[in-house]
Protein backbone atom coordinates (compact mmCIF):
# COMPACT_ATOMS: atom_id res chain seq x y z
CA UNK A 1 0.00 0.00 0.00
CA UNK A 2 1.51 2.89 -1.36
CA UNK A 3 1.66 6.46 1.47
CA UNK A 4 3.15 9.97 0.53
CA UNK A 5 5.79 11.17 2.49
CA UNK A 6 4.02 12.27 5.58
CA UNK A 7 2.32 9.01 6.21
CA UNK A 8 -1.19 10.29 4.46
CA UNK A 9 -3.39 7.82 2.61
CA UNK A 10 -7.52 8.16 2.24
CA UNK A 11 -9.55 5.24 1.78
CA UNK A 12 -12.25 5.38 -0.41
CA UNK A 13 -15.15 3.13 -0.10
CA UNK A 14 -17.66 2.76 -2.98
CA UNK A 15 -19.10 0.20 -4.88
CA UNK A 16 -19.23 2.30 -8.46
CA UNK A 17 -15.70 2.02 -10.02
CA UNK A 18 -16.90 5.26 -11.98
CA UNK A 19 -17.31 7.18 -8.52
CA UNK A 20 -13.92 5.45 -6.91
CA UNK A 21 -11.93 6.61 -9.81
CA UNK A 22 -13.33 10.25 -9.85
CA UNK A 23 -12.73 10.54 -5.78
CA UNK A 24 -8.95 9.06 -6.84
CA UNK A 25 -8.18 11.42 -9.04
CA UNK A 26 -9.54 14.27 -6.75
CA UNK A 27 -7.65 13.16 -3.88
CA UNK A 28 -4.46 12.30 -5.74
CA UNK A 29 -4.55 16.06 -7.10
CA UNK A 30 -4.41 17.00 -3.72
CA UNK A 31 -0.58 15.51 -2.99
CA UNK A 32 -2.19 12.55 -0.63
CA UNK A 33 -2.54 8.97 -1.82
CA UNK A 34 -6.03 7.32 -2.26
CA UNK A 35 -6.52 3.60 -1.72
CA UNK A 36 -10.22 2.45 -2.87
CA UNK A 37 -12.32 -0.62 -2.40
CA UNK A 38 -15.67 -1.31 -3.13
CA UNK A 39 -16.58 -2.74 -0.06
CA UNK A 40 -17.34 -2.34 3.74
CA UNK A 41 -15.70 -6.03 3.87
CA UNK A 42 -12.59 -4.83 2.25
CA UNK A 43 -12.12 -1.63 3.96
CA UNK A 44 -11.92 -3.49 7.18
CA UNK A 45 -9.22 -5.51 6.41
CA UNK A 46 -7.22 -2.56 5.27
CA UNK A 47 -7.99 -0.63 8.12
CA UNK A 48 -6.93 -3.82 10.12
CA UNK A 49 -3.74 -3.46 8.72
CA UNK A 50 -2.72 0.25 9.02
CA UNK A 51 -5.23 3.18 9.68
CA UNK A 52 -5.96 5.39 7.25
CA UNK A 53 -6.56 9.47 7.56
CA UNK A 54 -9.49 9.81 6.47
CA UNK A 55 -12.04 7.24 5.07
CA UNK A 56 -15.03 8.22 2.86
CA UNK A 57 -17.56 5.98 2.46
CA UNK A 58 -20.48 4.97 -0.06
CA UNK A 59 -24.02 4.98 2.35
CA UNK A 60 -25.95 2.48 0.30
CA UNK A 61 -23.56 -0.54 -1.02
CA UNK A 62 -24.04 -4.50 -1.61
CA UNK A 63 -23.63 -6.22 1.95
CA UNK A 64 -22.30 -3.80 4.56
CA UNK A 65 -23.75 -0.50 4.09
CA UNK A 66 -21.67 2.62 4.93
CA UNK A 67 -23.90 2.86 8.30
CA UNK A 68 -23.04 -0.32 9.30
CA UNK A 69 -19.20 0.32 8.38
CA UNK A 70 -18.88 3.69 10.45
CA UNK A 71 -20.80 1.85 13.13
CA UNK A 72 -18.03 -1.23 13.51
CA UNK A 73 -14.90 1.84 12.64
CA UNK A 74 -16.16 3.81 15.86
CA UNK A 75 -17.02 0.82 18.07
CA UNK A 76 -13.48 -0.05 17.90
CA UNK A 77 -10.97 1.36 20.34
CA UNK A 78 -8.52 1.44 17.95
CA UNK A 79 -9.93 2.65 15.06
CA UNK A 80 -12.38 5.15 16.06
CA UNK A 81 -10.82 8.37 15.88
CA UNK A 82 -10.43 7.54 11.68
CA UNK A 83 -12.58 10.74 10.91
CA UNK A 84 -15.58 9.31 8.31
CA UNK A 85 -17.00 11.32 5.41
CA UNK A 86 -20.23 10.28 3.68
CA UNK A 87 -20.63 10.09 0.00
CA UNK A 88 -24.14 9.47 -1.34
CA UNK A 89 -26.53 10.54 -4.08
CA UNK A 90 -29.21 10.91 -1.28
CA UNK A 91 -29.43 14.48 0.88
CA UNK A 92 -32.05 13.58 2.72
CA UNK A 93 -31.72 15.71 6.02
CA UNK A 94 -32.70 12.48 8.10
CA UNK A 95 -29.94 10.62 5.77
CA UNK A 96 -26.96 13.62 6.73
CA UNK A 97 -29.18 13.08 10.50
CA UNK A 98 -28.08 9.76 10.84
CA UNK A 99 -24.58 9.55 9.69
CA UNK A 100 -23.54 12.01 12.54
CA UNK A 101 -25.46 9.93 15.01
CA UNK A 102 -23.12 7.53 14.42
CA UNK A 103 -20.11 9.42 14.43
CA UNK A 104 -19.36 10.36 11.21
CA UNK A 105 -17.95 13.67 10.78
CA UNK A 106 -18.98 14.66 7.62
CA UNK A 107 -21.39 14.54 4.12
CA UNK A 108 -20.32 14.81 0.28
CA UNK A 109 -23.29 14.34 -1.75
CA UNK A 110 -22.98 13.28 -5.54
CA UNK A 111 -21.83 14.33 -8.04
CA UNK A 112 -19.07 15.51 -7.09
CA UNK A 113 -17.66 18.74 -7.23
CA UNK A 114 -13.88 18.73 -7.37
CA UNK A 115 -13.47 22.15 -5.14
CA UNK A 116 -16.02 21.04 -2.36
CA UNK A 117 -14.52 17.30 -2.05
CA UNK A 118 -10.99 19.05 -1.68
CA UNK A 119 -12.20 21.98 0.88
CA UNK A 120 -13.71 19.37 2.97
CA UNK A 121 -10.80 16.55 2.97
CA UNK A 122 -8.65 19.21 3.57
CA UNK A 123 -10.58 20.37 6.55
CA UNK A 124 -10.41 16.75 8.46
CA UNK A 125 -6.72 16.22 7.33
CA UNK A 126 -5.85 19.40 9.19
CA UNK A 127 -7.99 18.50 12.07
CA UNK A 128 -6.16 14.89 12.08
CA UNK A 129 -3.45 16.44 12.36
CA UNK A 130 -4.00 18.75 14.51
CA UNK A 131 -5.50 16.26 16.98
CA UNK A 132 -2.23 13.64 16.60
CA UNK A 133 -0.08 17.21 16.86
CA UNK A 134 -1.71 17.26 20.84
CA UNK A 135 -1.25 13.85 21.58
CA UNK A 136 2.29 13.73 20.64
CA UNK A 137 2.68 17.23 22.91
CA UNK A 138 1.03 15.12 25.69
CA UNK A 139 3.81 12.51 25.39
CA UNK A 140 6.50 14.39 25.64
CA UNK A 141 5.24 16.21 28.22
CA UNK A 142 5.69 13.66 30.43
CA UNK A 143 9.41 13.13 29.59
CA UNK A 144 10.05 16.59 29.84
CA UNK A 145 7.76 18.91 31.60
CA UNK A 146 9.16 22.27 32.08
CA UNK A 147 10.49 22.30 28.37
CA UNK A 148 7.17 21.11 26.84
CA UNK A 149 5.12 23.61 29.10
CA UNK A 150 6.30 26.23 27.01
CA UNK A 151 6.39 24.77 24.04
CA UNK A 152 2.33 23.85 24.98
CA UNK A 153 1.76 27.76 25.50
CA UNK A 154 2.86 28.43 21.82
CA UNK A 155 1.05 24.95 20.08
CA UNK A 156 -2.00 25.17 21.78
CA UNK A 157 -2.49 28.86 20.59
CA UNK A 158 -1.09 27.85 16.85
CA UNK A 159 -3.66 25.04 16.65
CA UNK A 160 -6.13 26.60 18.42
CA UNK A 161 -6.54 29.88 16.25
CA UNK A 162 -5.74 27.22 13.29
CA UNK A 163 -9.14 25.59 14.11
CA UNK A 164 -10.76 28.46 14.01
CA UNK A 165 -9.26 29.62 10.67
CA UNK A 166 -11.21 26.26 9.78
CA UNK A 167 -14.25 27.30 11.29
CA UNK A 168 -14.58 30.78 10.30
CA UNK A 169 -14.24 29.85 6.55
CA UNK A 170 -17.10 27.03 6.58
CA UNK A 171 -19.42 29.53 8.38
CA UNK A 172 -18.93 32.09 6.23
CA UNK A 173 -17.40 34.41 8.80
CA UNK A 174 -14.55 37.40 8.35
CA UNK A 175 -11.33 36.50 10.04
CA UNK A 176 -11.82 39.84 11.44
CA UNK A 177 -14.88 39.10 13.19
CA UNK A 178 -13.24 35.87 15.13
CA UNK A 179 -10.76 38.07 16.27
CA UNK A 180 -13.43 41.09 17.66
CA UNK A 181 -15.35 38.35 19.33
CA UNK A 182 -11.91 36.92 20.91
CA UNK A 183 -11.10 40.51 21.72
CA UNK A 184 -13.94 41.50 23.07
CA UNK A 185 -15.24 39.00 25.33
CA UNK A 186 -11.59 39.27 26.95
CA UNK A 187 -12.71 42.74 27.76
CA UNK A 188 -16.13 41.57 29.04
CA UNK A 189 -14.30 39.18 31.55
CA UNK A 190 -11.63 41.58 32.78
CA UNK A 191 -14.86 44.13 33.48
CA UNK A 192 -16.64 41.19 35.62
CA UNK A 193 -13.03 41.21 37.17
CA UNK A 194 -14.30 44.53 38.78
CA UNK A 195 -17.63 43.32 40.00
CA UNK A 196 -18.56 41.93 43.25
CA UNK A 197 -20.75 39.13 42.00
CA UNK A 198 -17.94 37.97 39.48
CA UNK A 199 -14.60 38.92 41.27
CA UNK A 200 -13.63 35.67 42.52
CA UNK A 201 -14.81 33.52 39.54
CA UNK A 202 -12.68 36.09 36.77
CA UNK A 203 -8.72 35.67 37.57
CA UNK A 204 -6.00 36.95 35.11
CA UNK A 205 -5.57 33.64 33.71
CA UNK A 206 -9.60 32.72 32.91
CA UNK A 207 -9.51 36.07 30.99
CA UNK A 208 -6.65 34.85 28.82
CA UNK A 209 -8.06 31.70 27.83
CA UNK A 210 -12.04 32.89 27.32
CA UNK A 211 -9.99 34.85 25.17
CA UNK A 212 -8.27 32.15 23.07
CA UNK A 213 -11.44 29.92 23.56
CA UNK A 214 -13.90 32.51 22.13
CA UNK A 215 -13.21 31.26 18.43
CA UNK A 216 -13.97 27.91 18.93
CA UNK A 217 -17.76 29.03 19.63
CA UNK A 218 -18.79 27.56 16.30
CA UNK A 219 -16.31 24.84 15.45
CA UNK A 220 -18.87 22.53 14.97
CA UNK A 221 -20.00 23.63 11.83
CA UNK A 222 -17.26 21.87 10.40
CA UNK A 223 -19.50 18.95 10.55
CA UNK A 224 -22.22 20.74 8.74
CA UNK A 225 -23.20 21.02 5.30
CA UNK A 226 -21.72 24.43 3.93
CA UNK A 227 -25.03 24.37 1.48
CA UNK A 228 -27.75 24.04 5.02
CA UNK A 229 -25.07 26.95 6.68
CA UNK A 230 -25.77 29.81 4.06
CA UNK A 231 -29.40 28.93 3.63
CA UNK A 232 -31.65 31.47 4.11
CA UNK A 233 -34.94 29.44 5.04
CA UNK A 234 -34.35 26.33 6.86
CA UNK A 235 -37.03 23.37 7.80
CA UNK A 236 -37.61 22.13 11.08
CA UNK A 237 -35.09 19.13 10.16
CA UNK A 238 -32.97 21.09 8.66
CA UNK A 239 -32.68 23.45 11.66
CA UNK A 240 -31.95 20.19 14.28
CA UNK A 241 -29.33 19.88 12.14
CA UNK A 242 -27.72 23.12 12.06
CA UNK A 243 -28.54 23.24 15.64
CA UNK A 244 -26.26 19.95 16.22
CA UNK A 245 -22.80 22.05 15.51
CA UNK A 246 -23.43 22.64 19.08
CA UNK A 247 -22.82 18.53 20.01
CA UNK A 248 -20.16 18.00 16.99
CA UNK A 249 -17.89 21.00 18.28
CA UNK A 250 -18.18 19.43 22.08
CA UNK A 251 -17.33 16.30 20.79
CA UNK A 252 -14.52 17.39 18.60
CA UNK A 253 -12.87 19.62 21.55
CA UNK A 254 -13.65 16.53 24.12
CA UNK A 255 -11.45 14.18 21.57
CA UNK A 256 -8.57 16.58 21.83
CA UNK A 257 -8.57 17.07 25.37
CA UNK A 258 -5.77 15.37 27.36
CA UNK A 259 -6.00 15.18 31.49
CA UNK A 260 -3.76 17.88 32.63
CA UNK A 261 -4.44 21.36 34.32
CA UNK A 262 -2.38 22.86 31.46
CA UNK A 263 -5.12 22.52 28.66
CA UNK A 264 -7.79 24.55 30.98
CA UNK A 265 -8.24 26.14 27.77
CA UNK A 266 -9.96 22.98 25.91
CA UNK A 267 -12.17 22.45 29.26
CA UNK A 268 -13.41 26.41 28.42
CA UNK A 269 -13.95 25.46 24.33
CA UNK A 270 -15.98 22.62 24.88
CA UNK A 271 -17.99 24.71 27.56
CA UNK A 272 -18.84 27.55 25.45
CA UNK A 273 -18.69 25.37 21.56
CA UNK A 274 -21.82 23.64 24.09
CA UNK A 275 -23.43 25.98 25.55
CA UNK A 276 -23.32 29.46 24.10
CA UNK A 277 -26.54 28.86 22.56
CA UNK A 278 -28.16 27.99 26.04
CA UNK A 279 -30.60 30.46 26.73
CA UNK A 280 -30.89 32.34 30.94
CA UNK A 281 -34.43 31.51 30.91
CA UNK A 282 -33.62 27.81 29.36
CA UNK A 283 -35.39 28.05 26.13
CA UNK A 284 -31.87 27.65 24.64
CA UNK A 285 -30.29 24.34 23.22
CA UNK A 286 -28.98 22.04 23.32
CA UNK A 287 -29.66 21.11 26.34
CA UNK A 288 -32.41 23.73 27.39
CA UNK A 289 -30.05 24.57 30.77
CA UNK A 290 -30.64 27.98 32.73
CA UNK A 291 -29.04 30.69 34.78
CA UNK A 292 -25.78 29.32 36.32
CA UNK A 293 -26.54 25.95 35.45
CA UNK A 294 -24.55 27.37 32.09
CA UNK A 295 -20.87 27.68 31.95
CA UNK A 296 -19.57 31.72 32.56
CA UNK A 297 -17.66 31.21 29.66
CA UNK A 298 -20.63 30.44 27.56
CA UNK A 299 -22.70 33.38 29.04
CA UNK A 300 -19.80 35.81 28.33
CA UNK A 301 -19.31 34.78 24.47
CA UNK A 302 -23.21 34.40 23.90
CA UNK A 303 -23.07 38.18 24.81
CA UNK A 304 -20.54 39.67 22.88
CA UNK A 305 -21.23 36.91 20.07
CA UNK A 306 -24.71 39.02 19.86
CA UNK A 307 -23.07 42.12 20.03
CA UNK A 308 -20.34 41.75 17.31
CA UNK A 309 -22.85 40.11 14.88
CA UNK A 310 -25.67 43.37 15.43
CA UNK A 311 -22.90 45.41 15.20
CA UNK A 312 -21.07 43.83 11.80
CA UNK A 313 -24.01 41.95 9.65
CA UNK A 314 -26.94 43.77 11.02
CA UNK A 315 -24.48 47.25 10.81
CA UNK A 316 -26.38 48.56 14.24
CA UNK A 317 -23.95 51.14 16.20
CA UNK A 318 -22.85 50.47 19.55
CA UNK A 319 -25.83 51.85 21.37
CA UNK A 320 -28.43 50.61 18.86
CA UNK A 321 -27.25 46.99 19.37
CA UNK A 322 -27.22 47.35 23.53
CA UNK A 323 -30.30 48.53 23.62
CA UNK A 324 -31.62 45.84 21.52
CA UNK A 325 -29.53 42.93 23.32
CA UNK A 326 -31.22 44.85 27.00
CA UNK A 327 -34.66 43.63 25.35
CA UNK A 328 -33.35 40.34 25.94
CA UNK A 329 -31.92 40.58 29.50
CA UNK A 330 -33.21 37.83 31.84
CA UNK A 331 -34.47 35.74 28.78
CA UNK A 332 -31.10 35.06 26.58
CA UNK A 333 -28.53 36.68 28.51
CA UNK A 334 -27.42 36.82 32.14
CA UNK A 335 -29.02 40.83 33.34
CA UNK A 336 -25.66 41.13 35.21
CA UNK A 337 -23.66 40.22 33.03
CA UNK A 338 -25.36 42.35 30.24
CA UNK A 339 -25.11 45.58 32.49
CA UNK A 340 -21.61 45.09 32.86
CA UNK A 341 -20.81 44.88 29.15
CA UNK A 342 -22.72 47.74 28.84
CA UNK A 343 -21.01 50.08 31.66
CA UNK A 344 -17.58 48.87 29.60
CA UNK A 345 -19.25 49.46 25.88
CA UNK A 346 -16.68 52.42 25.07
CA UNK A 347 -13.86 50.18 25.67
CA UNK A 348 -15.26 47.29 23.10
CA UNK A 349 -13.51 46.94 19.39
Amino acid sequence: MGQNKEGEWILIVDDVETNRIVLEEIIRGMGCEAVSVESGEKALELIKKSAPQLLLTDISMPGMTGYELCRMVKGNQKTRNIPIVFISAFDDPKDIVEGFVLGGADYITKPFISEVVQARVGVHLRLNQASRELMEMNRHLQVSVNEQLKQMEQEKKNILYALADIAARNSAYEKEHMERLSQNSRILAQGMQLSPLFEDKVSDAYVDTIGLAAPLCDIGNIGIPMELLRKEELSEEEREIVRSHTDIGAKLLSDLHVSNDYNDFISTAIDIARCHHENWDGSGYPDKRKQNEIPLAAQIVAIMEAYCTLTEKKAYGREEALEMMDKEAGVKFNPAILEICRKISRQLC
